[in-house]
């Protein structure tokens, strides 16, 4: 009798023993070499949190983190911020930090920790944005089908600029900015899935977004521009993705040539932020490896502040004022979460569709 219990426990022993060492863990060290892998479904890339990441004014995270339930907190001392993730419906949180360079790093640093499979994650990028008011409002979702780049370029001071060029800043190998052939690219435009997106864009485009008195009031300051009067709605629009937070008529004139010159016409500019083209670079490299698929990255962006003032505001007065909080801040990020939680939701509802097979 002895022997068979004896025997009984070292069997149940064994079998909870590979039991658990079947189980997904975070025990892993950050970058070190992991057995078994948390498995992940989507990534909710932001870039910036205020304060805390619950509890407080919210930044572009602290929704998604709360409301998505994303608890499970993973160290990640290699990037800006730890990572957050909820074990039941396998979404992975995480804040890039904000521009370019950090966005590009800690997007590549995520990809090859081996602590997470990412071979069918979707990546929703959801952040605030500038919006030009000749194209929506703010509170407004974009869905972005090109990314263009606008830090690669040629400078000269608007001071000392030609009589016959409107703008010093030009493309890299041109002659100017009338230079009528066309650039040669060194990373300034990414096309990224327009059939996901189109699908995503089809998902949302009737909903009806978070709405204020102090955003309508906002929006009417616009006399000129009719789809800026418009309450918050989804659409299509590209992204420039820039280091610098520029603002103005002429600036926003420039993002409208730049956008239309390195999509060949077909883009259309909408949005302006400082992330994008990094964090879809790390995705192009990390795809060749495959440890991701880049057919599964998405770009949604709300507008929280207008790239130009409206009639009788000089630029800079407008820029300062606004610095000081956008008017269009927390519309943008409800904006962010009810559009993207639409996608997330079918994403997650459907898995069994949607793991292998990329929407259309």
């Amino acid at each position: 009798m002895r022997f068979l219990v004896t025997l009984f426990a070292a069997l149940l022993g064994l079998l909870l023993g590979n039991a658990a060492m079947a189980q997904p863990t975070t025990a892993c060290a950050p970058g070190a070499p992991c057995a078994h892998p948390l498995p992940v479904r989507i990534v909710i890339v932001t870039m910036f949190e205020i304060g805390a990441d619950s509890g407080d004014a919210p930044g572009e995270f602290q929704f998604w983190k709360e409301r998505r339930h994303l608890d499970m907190r993973i160290p990640f001392p290699q990037s800006h911020h730890d990572l957050y993730y909820n074990p039941k419906t396998k979404i992975l949180g995480m804040v890039t930090g904000m521009g370019s360079i950090r966005s590009a790093t800690a997007t590549l640093a995520l990809g090859l920790d081996q602590r997470f499979d990412l071979r069918h994650a979707y990546w929703l990028v959801a952040g605030i944005a500038g919006i030009d008011p000749a194209k929506a409002s703010i509170g407004s979702a974009a869905w972005a089908r090109f990314l263009v780049d606008g830090d690669l370029a040629h400078e000269i001071d608007g001071r000392e600029i030609p009589k016959d060029w409107s703008t010093g800043y030009f493309a890299l190998h041109s002659k100017g900015p009338n230079d009528p052939a066309p650039p040669t690219g060194q990373g300034e435009v990414y096309e990224i899935n327009s059939g996901l997106r189109d699908w995503a864009f089809a998902l949302t485009k009737d909903m009806v977004l978070p709405d204020d008195a102090k955003v309508a009031a906002e929006r009417m300051r616009y006399t000129e521009d009719s789809m800026a009067q418009r309450p918050p709605f989804v659409l299509k629009g590209d992204q420039l993705a820039a280091m610098t937070f520029w603002h103005g008529a002429l600036l926003t004139r420039w993002a409208e040539d730049w956008v239309n010159r390195w999509t060949g016409g077909k883009g259309e500019f909408v949005t302006s932020a400082m992330e994008e083209t990094g964090t879809y670079q790390s995705i192009l490299y990390l795809d060749r490896i495959g440890r991701v698929d880049r057919n599964r990255f998405m770009v949604l962006r709300a507008g929280s502040n207008y790239t130009r003032p409206p009639p009788g505001i000089g630029a800079a007065d407008y820029l300062l004022r606004e610095n000081e909080g956008y008017s269009g801040m927390r519309a943008a990020l409800e904006s962010l979460y009810a559009v993207g939680s639409r996608v997330v939701d079918e994403l997650s509802d459907h898995w069994d569709r949607y793991e292998k097979t990329v929407p259309r």
